[in-house]
């Protein structure tokens, strides 16, 4: 099973990938909930240059080095018996189940120390200066950050000793997961409520992308809501409402983030005070 999941899990991320981004992108086309300011095809292209140059980063990155994947930490792991749930005689079933939650904790502690850390918050901030959101903003993440963040999965999946199916499947959730929360549809309130009892949904990932800074300092899941409600960084709803609310950083209200080069030299440019995350 690991060999196998080591040899194709690239293709089958790529193929549900590629499915639930096209879902979300005919749900915004045909039950959008807020009008986009930017013209989308320029937004589009820039946003998944942005992805494509992540990718292409971690690419270099493993061929300088070991293999830049937590699935391949994972596998790795196993074969050595290095980490927690290696060495303790649980079901796989329960292994897998504390992996997956070990690991959207992690993920949620990441961003959290995104908006918290000055020099993350520098990478972050190509994340939010996005003036709409919608499932391309899923993917608007610079490539430093994502190569932080890849570092950070294996940093957590070695001493977890997460089983590499479990790590497979997070990665395959968390995509799909962020695309869908990223997406820009109109959700009726009853499902949405009862949704993120669980999860995180549109709306309630929209509040994070304000440029009110208590908004967007809150609902930091991707996956989970529960981490919001258990540390209390839960906001249900924008003070200006969904559809009156302002996305993006109140700097950069303007058309540059929607240009590439613009959006991936941000966090080297000299920091406006206002841009800066303070608390």
């Amino acid at each position: 099973m690991d060999g196998l999941i080591g040899q194709s899990d690239g293709l089958i991320r790529l193929a549900v990938f590629a499915c639930v981004f096209l879902a979300m992108a005919a749900i915004e086309l045909l039950w959008p909930k807020r009008v986009l300011i930017a013209p989308k095809r320029r937004r589009w292209l820039t946003n998944i240059g942005i992805s494509a140059t992540a990718t292409l980063l971690l690419r270099l990155m493993a061929l300088a080095v070991v293999p830049v994947a937590a699935i391949a930490a994972a596998i790795y792991a196993a074969r050595h018996q290095i980490g927690f749930l290696n060495n303790v005689s649980w079901p796989e079933w329960i292994k897998i189940v504390v992996a997956l939650l070990a690991l959207d904790l992690a993920i949620w502690a990441q961003h959290l120390a995104s908006h918290k850390v000055p020099l993350f918050w520098r990478l972050h901030q190509v994340h939010h200066a996005d003036r709409d959101i919608d499932v391309t903003t899923a993917v608007r993440f610079h490539p430093v950050e994502i190569a932080l963040s890849m570092l950070w999965k294996i940093v957590v999946v070695v001493p977890l000793g997460a089983p590499p199916l479990a790590v497979f499947l997070f990665e395959v959730i968390l995509n799909a997961c962020a695309m869908f929360n990223h997406a820009n549809m109109a959700l009726p309130a009853w499902l949405d409520r009862g949704l993120r009892l669980v999860l995180v949904t549109p709306d309630m990932h929209r509040v994070h992308h304000s440029v009110i800074r208590r908004e967007h300092n809150s609902n930091y899941g991707f996956n989970l809501s529960l981490w919001d409600r258990l540390f209390r960084t839960y906001t249900p709803e924008p003070e200006a409402g969904q559809l009156g609310m302002t996305i993006g950083l109140n700097p950069y209200q303007s058309e540059a983030p929607t240009r590439f080069g613009w959006s991936l030299w941000l966090p080297f440019r000299q920091q406006k005070p206002e841009a800066r995350n303070r608390n």
